[in-house]
């Protein structure tokens, strides 16, 4: 027994080939029973079967293993579940014979209420709250539902057999082969699926209606909803067949089921979970009401949907072989999102929106407390802190990379290529890298194995030397520090204009590069703005010298660049002055070149950079703080004039975004006019839902500014806007109040607010919504988070979300000492779940500290922001 306890995998002497799994959920008793039958191939010489099995009650009587061979039943002499590792371990008297055979185990359970395994949703009908049965079980809690080799690589036949109420829907990853009705009761078979893994089998009881529509090539696609929502889905549907239809021609593999459903479920931890031919989501990820829902959320329905069906293709078709290689699924779902949504709305930009998934991916990797994206999973409760920006956000940008600097062309025949090969079986990130190097005789292994096996990445640190360009290399940390790392960086520049270019890959720390082998224009050497990471397409920062960076902020206020570009300068110097490489006051002096910014993507890094700067200021130098705030008004003003507060007829899409964007900066820096016009549209939303006075693009910002005026004395805003929350079905219009609520100055109303997200009216999903407290509230929230720990941890503790409630709470501070305090709150509470979590948030805190002294430390910096404000730049 001792030899399989805290092991980070199961032994393989016995290898899963089918499932035969009969389950009977009772949803208002909210327990289930069932049965697997499992043909097994043993391998090995072994008295031991060992599977996995976690919070189900195992019938021991019922185990048996029948030989093929002989047909004997042989009953295990003991039979253990070992709680700790989620094992169930069947000892057996005499060796078993190689060969197949069939297990059969009977056991219960309970469809739980932490969103995982198999478990219980609430949803309304006709006034009744009534149970709907889920399965959740990426990443290992199949085990949860029925005892199996729960590993990606363990990949079998799934036969699935249900017995339910005969009113519900009941759905499973593959068609219906047979339906009984016996009264109240009946009995669904399903066909058998190909070959999966387990986190992929799925399981949805409930009452829904739904809409349909067949592919190209038959392929039925249905998207489920509550009773009533039916329009809401519409949309999904449209996007769902268009992406299928893509992504067979991208990828020249058809997909492989002769279904697809996606449902969206009312309680649910993810966004949505792939699995094989039934997709589950959240509602605000799957639903778009014309008449309710922002442009924001349209957007997100198809970044979603299209992540999700890439999926089909990379994860169930091709799947991981460890959880190490998670990135392999999830990076490339990521990256393959934004080429659907490019394909299908190409007037939204989403290559030039990706970098604000670039930018989460940097932030996060600049932390000394980051990972590698392929990282060593030792035991299945490491595996959901690993569901983060590096495997999903760093993993899209250098797949981007990697595919800028290949050719697209290439890329797309090697992908080809990589799926056909590794189709119904499993695969490494090595095997990927083989496939792209054979495609493009380029030295890809090589050349990624730097970025995919070790944390961090590089700053390329560019200046001018007698007429050459001088290159270094060292890994960029936030903290200002250097690390050890060194990169292959694939290098792109343009000097003076796009269509003087050149690339090359740095392979040592240092290189030199004559501007007057690539700049025909002699003259032009001493002024001609150099820009590298051409389109930000590599995962690197970049620190110019002085008269480089002089250089570049005239093209940015000439508009010589692209978006990206102006985007990337942008960016990179928000790092460097968070890492104290660069000046507070070069920094605001950059921002101040963007007054006549208006691509959404570069504007929306400009607002959330002007509230980061905020914050450290008000930390740092209170008495220069409205000065920061009257130079941000003035920055994003002339948009509030440009853009209004409706809708333009014609306007596009990015606009409409932006719009909301634009008025909730000027309501949280406090401006005055924008606040009172957002008060008046919410108080005439408040007498009519259907007001065109407040569009659903604003209502997040109106929200916000209604709430920024709330205090214990006036409490009309927050009270309307719980009104607003306790009338709507709409899941994203609760969303937007719940984001919003945790906005007042006032620390009472903010503990008021985050009380409300523990009670039984806000679902344990959408409570994490509301962490993002004021700056006012930080302290307030602190000791919230302390005083309701460990019901927190009771109710959330199990899954994913509750990193959100250290992360959003934690990081937010800017002093050592608090960092000591929370280090020592946490000493004897931490879990592993969020142990890597509470590490990172730290560091931030760490970070903000070392950042505030910085800005202390600055010189002049009242004098110069006072001339920003008044426009003397």
């Amino acid at each position: 027994m001792e030899q399989f306890k805290g092991q980070p995998r199961l032994p393989k002497f016995a290898v899963p080939k089918r499932y035969d799994i009969r389950l009977k959920p009772d949803l208002s008793a909210c327990k289930f029973s069932g049965s697997v039958a499992i043909e097994l191939n043993i391998v090995a010489d072994t008295r031991f079967i060992v599977l996995n099995a976690a919070e189900l009650s195992v019938d021991t009587p019922s185990v048996s293993f029948t030989h093929s061979s002989n047909s004997k039943v042989l009953r295990p002499s003991k039979v253990d579940v070992v709680e700790e590792d989620e094992i169930l371990v069947l000892e057996f008297a005499d060796t078993l014979p190689i060969g197949m055979g069939l297990l059969t185990i009977r056991f219960q359970g309970t469809l739980n209420d932490k969103m995982k395994g198999f478990y219980a949703s609430t949803y309304n009908h006709n006034g009744e709250k009534e149970n709907m049965a889920v399965t959740q079980f990426e990443p290992a809690d199949a085990r949860r539902c029925f005892p199996c080799w729960d590993e990606p690589a363990c990949k079998a036949m799934f036969k699935i057999t249900l017995d339910v109420p005969s009113k519900l829907v009941a759905l499973s990853n593959m068609p219906i082969f047979e339906e009984k009705v016996d009264g109240d009761l009946k009995t669904v078979s399903y066909q058998e699926s190909p070959i999966m893994s387990t986190y992929l089998v799925a399981i949805v009881v409930g009452l829904f209606d739904y809409v349909e529509r067949l592919t190209s090539d038959g392929v039925k696609v249905r998207v489920y909803c509550q009773v009533g929502k039916v329009n809401q889905v519409k949309f999904a549907l449209v996007v769902a067949v268009r992406t299928l239809e893509l992504y067979k021609d991208y990828f020249e593999v058809p997909y492989s089921l002769p279904k697809l459903d996606m449902v969206a479920i009312p309680d649910f931890a993810f966004g949505a979970m792939e699995n094989y031919g039934l997709i589950t989501y959240r509602e605000t990820a799957l639903l778009y009401d014309d008449h309710h829902s922002a442009a924001t959320n349209k957007q997100r329905v198809v970044i979603v949907v299209a992540h999700e069906l890439a999926h089909q293709w990379f994860g169930n078709l091709v799947t991981m072989e460890w959880w190490t290689h998670l990135w392999l699924n999830e990076g490339f779902a990521t990256w393959v999102s934004y080429l659907a949504a490019d394909n299908l709305f190409p007037e939204w930009k989403v290559w030039t929106q990706f970098l604000g998934d670039y930018t989460e991916g940097l932030r996060l990797d600049g932390l000394a407390e980051s990972h590698p994206i392929e990282v060593e999973i030792n035991h299945a409760r490491e595996i959901d802190e690993i569901f983060d920006a590096i495997s999903y956000k760093k993993g899209a940008s250098i797949i981007r990379m990697l595919q800028s600097y290949l050719g697209a062309e290439c890329f797309q025949r090697s992908l080809s290529s990589y799926i056909n090969k590794f189709a119904c079986s499993n695969a490494k990130t090595e095997d990927l890298w083989a496939a792209l190097e054979e495609g493009s005789d380029e030295p890809v292994n090589k050349l990624m194995n730097s970025w995919t096996r070790q944390k961090g990445y590089p700053v390329i640190t560019v200046e001018v030397k007698d007429q050459k360009l001088v290159f270094e290399q060292s890994q960029f940390l936030a903290s200002g520090s250097h690390g050890d790392g060194q990169w292959i960086v694939p290098i792109t520049l343009c000097c003076g204009s796009y269509d003087v270019c050149m690339n090359f890959l740095l392979e040592s720390m240092s290189g030199t590069l004559d501007m007057k082998e690539f700049l025909s224009d002699k003259s032009n050497l001493a002024s001609a703005w150099v820009k590298l990471n051409v389109d930000q397409t590599g995962f690197y920062r970049v620190k110019y010298d002085e008269d480089l960076a002089a250089r570049l902020q005239h093209a940015i206020e000439n508009k010589h660049l692209s978006a990206t570009d102006r985007y990337g300068i942008l960016d990179d110097s928000f790092a460097l002055c968070m890492a104290h490489q660069q000046s507070l006051n070069s920094l605001l002096t950059l921002m101040g070149a963007y007054r006549e910014e208006l691509e959404y993507t570069v504007l929306f890094n400009l607002i959330n950079i002007s509230y980061k700067v905020e914050r450290i200021a008000a930390d740092a130098t209170p008495e220069l703080l409205e000065y920061i705030k009257q130079f941000f008004i003035s920055l994003f003003l002339h948009l509030e004039d440009k853009l209004g507060w409706e809708p333009k007829t014609g306007e596009s899409h990015l606009d409409a975004m932006l719009r909301g964007e634009v008025l909730t900066a000027l309501a949280v820096f406090g401006h005055d006019l924008t606040l009172k016009e957002a008060t008046r549209r919410f108080c005439a939303f408040l007498d009519d839902r259907n007001t065109p006075l407040l569009h659903p693009d604003i209502r997040k910002a109106a929200y916000v500014a209604v709430m920024r005026k709330v205090s214990t004395s006036n409490r009309f805003g927050y009270e309307s806007l719980l009104r607003v929350y306790r009338e709507t079905d709409l899941s994203q219009e609760k969303t937007r109040v719940l984001s919003s609520l945790t906005s007042s100055p006032d620390p009472n109303i903010i503990l008021e607010a985050l009380n409300f997200l523990l009670s039984s009216e806000v679902r344990p999903q959408d409570a994490v919504l509301g962490l993002s407290v004021s700056r006012e509230g930080r302290e307030t929230a602190w000791t919230w988070l302390k005083d309701n720990w460990e019901h927190i941890s009771k109710i959330w503790g199990s899954g994913y979300l509750i990193t959100h409630f250290v992360n959003s709470i934690v990081s937010p501070f800017a002093s050592f000492e608090k960092a000591e305090e929370i280090e020592e709150f946490f000493a004897s509470r931490t879990k592993s779940k969020i142990a890597r979590t509470l590490k990172q948030s730290i560091e931030r805190v760490h970070l903000n500290a070392n950042w505030v002294q910085s800005v202390q430390n600055e010189e002049h910096l009242a004098k110069a922001l006072k001339g920003l404000v008044l426009g003397k730049i």
